[in-house]
């Protein structure tokens, strides 16, 4: 984790989160004693901030607490709309189609507001649409020990909305003119592909007739290509002698 940035002092409105994280990377250093937390605070701190560190520095140096700097620079600097300001964000709040959005913004907000047990409830009852609270209801009849119980049977329910409406929402289209016309483009092709190879093979077996034809009807059979035509054709002009000696009479 990194530093927190540097805070000037000029604005109450980014205060608290700054704080916050400040906290935050003090955790990872618990052996830390108080005047050196106090001490590495001040290098984040810059003009009126930084004034203000400094004059309670020199008043105060080793008599001051972590406890007491902590309370005291949080009553200079924080924001005092900030926690009314989320109450107002909350109860505005409201589930637009994405379970983990809505709660993750919640979580947020309530870090100021601190509603728990019924006022968490109600309002979380009253920014989920029927789909949610049914699915919930269906799954979840008993109630719950705490509030965290509560937050997650909504993640869940909500989860399960979300995944039957994807569902539908791919069966509609699967239906539809645009859809079944898919399907079919998908069917002619396929056949225009058989067809194709069908083609293919019975010109192939086509070409290779004439050859076997060709092969068949050749050698010394009249009629046959490059041969006479008859016995009398091919002796036609050859001495008596001669077609006597071939012939063997």
């Amino acid at each position: 984790m990194e530093n927190p940035e540097k805070f000037d002092g000029r604005s109450s409105t980014t205060f608290n989160q700054w704080w916050e994280l400040v906290t935050m990377y003090l955790g990872f250093y618990p052996e830390t004693i108080d005047q050196q937390k106090i001490a590495w605070v001040g290098t984040l701190l810059m003009d009126t901030a930084l004034v203000w560190h400094l004059h309670r520095y020199r008043e105060l140096w080793e008599n001051d607490t972590w406890a007491n700097y902590s309370a005291a620079i949080w009553t200079e600097y924080h924001n005092e709309r900030e926690a009314a300001n989320a109450q107002l964000k909350l109860g505005q709040h409201r589930y637009q189609g994405s379970i983990r959005v809505y709660l993750t913004e919640f979580r947020a907000l309530n870090h100021f507001v601190r509603a728990t047990g019924e006022a968490l409830r109600e309002k979380i009852g009253l920014a989920m649409p029927d789909a949610v609270l049914d699915m919930r209801f269906a799954h979840y009849l008993e109630d719950f020990a705490d509030d965290e119980g509560f937050l997650q049977a909504t993640h869940q329910a909500g989860l399960q909305v979300e995944k039957k409406k994807a569902v539908k929402l791919a069966r509609k289209h699967a239906k539809t003119p645009t859809g079944m016309a898919a399907k079919r483009d998908e069917g002619k092709k396929d056949g225009q592909n058989k067809k194709s190879s069908d083609n293919t093979r019975k010109g192939k077996e086509i070409e290779k007739e004439p050859r076997d034809q060709s092969h068949k009807n050749s050698g010394n059979e009249y009629g046959g290509t490059g041969c006479w035509a008859s016995e009398t054709a091919a002796f036609e002009g050859v001495p008596l002698s001669e077609k006597r000696e071939h012939s063997g009479t």
